[in-house]
């Protein structure tokens, strides 16, 4: 299941919520190329964002509004006539949501029933793509997780995206609705501008010469997951569903399987950026789970998939993008 070359986007009515995050951005341009015609909900303007930068939101509808307003939501389905919805919409920043956890579940909880609540009411909606997390999981002894472990957050951005999925899984089984759910590892990829992110700063810190910074204390494994698989992969889901209908309330794990310290990481790209800067390392970080990598094996068996990108190409490909970033901002 690799990059959809297939005719099925050309001129489809496909409704993006947060296209100005950092896979949205990916995800827009690989649907302008696929012909798709497109709808993006926009909060907030952010000019530093893909989708702005890259003049992606000249070659799209573009609706002003948040993902909480039912009413507005209602509107777009039916006046653009909306045939596929994928949802990323969300505040995805741990320590945002351990200062407004109000805020956080607001967005990433009340954002989401207010979508589904929309579609249940849209009759002509034909798929759904909820991305949840691999952090709705919550902390659990046995590694790596399958989609059969209970969701169990227990700080607030994990609660927000295990009350979220579970809420999706809801209208899939009482309401027949057609969607599906995505459960990623961290996502990094050029466009990712919050800088506390380990990816995006650590790159930020070796192009200004400083030392890179780690919050915790180096070792909380995760998997990293490239945000070009990521868009490819919310597309291929898509597909999926309308092919089969047997996979309407699924959730599907989507991972390389290759889990990373955070320090491995901070090194590939120190080398990969010729750089011999140590990492100062803080141990400030609260609030996190320890290990939490995924295994990928139901999306293998049922869809096919597999990721396009090698963590190394993963990271030369962000590396390049930043460093064309900061050109033009010099």
């Amino acid at each position: 299941m690799g990059l959809s070359g297939s005719g099925f986007w050309r001129d489809r009515s496909t409704f993006v919520t947060g296209g100005t995050g950092l896979v949205g951005g990916w995800l827009v341009r690989r649907l302008i190329e696929l012909e798709a015609d497109l709808v993006c909900l926009v909060r907030d303007w952010i000019p530093q964002s893909e989708l702005v930068r890259a003049h992606l939101i000249d070659q799209v509808k573009v609706v002003r509004g948040d993902v909480r307003d039912q009413g507005l939501l209602e509107r777009i389905l039916g006046e653009h006539e909306v045939d596929t919805v994928i949802h990323l919409a969300a505040q995805t920043i741990v320590g945002i949501a351990n200062r407004n956890p109000a805020s956080t579940f607001e967005t990433n909880v009340g954002g989401t029933w207010s979508l589904l609540e929309a579609c249940r009411r849209s009759p002509v909606v034909k798929q759904i793509v909820m991305a949840s997390s691999d952090k709705a999981y919550g902390s659990h002894e046995q590694l790596p997780y399958g989609e059969t472990a209970p969701l169990q957050g227990r700080h607030p951005y994990d609660v927000s995206k295990s009350a979220a999925d579970l809420i999706a899984q809801s209208y899939a089984v009482t309401y027949g609705l057609p969607l599906a759910i995505t459960r990623c590892g961290n996502f990094y990829g050029g466009g990712d501008l919050n800088w506390n992110r380990i990816v995006p700063g650590t790159i930020r810190s070796v192009i200004r010469g400083e030392r890179p910074i780690i919050r915790s204390d180096g070792t909380y494994v995760r998997d990293y997951f490239y945000v070009e698989d990521g868009a490819a992969t919310y597309l291929a889901l898509a597909e999926a569903l309308a092919r089969k209908a047997e996979l309407r309330g699924e959730s599907f794990n989507f991972s390389n399987e290759s889990p990373m310290t955070v320090i491995e990481v901070v090194d590939r790209v120190l080398a990969l950026m010729g750089s011999d800067l140590k990492a100062e390392i803080r141990n400030e970080a609260t609030n996190e789970i320890r290990a939490q990598y995924l295994s990928a094996e139901k999306a293998r068996r049922l869809l096919d998939w597999a990721p396009l990108y090698t963590m190394e190409e993963g990271l030369t490909r962000t590396i390049t993008w930043y460093r064309d970033f900061f050109r033009r901002a010099a």
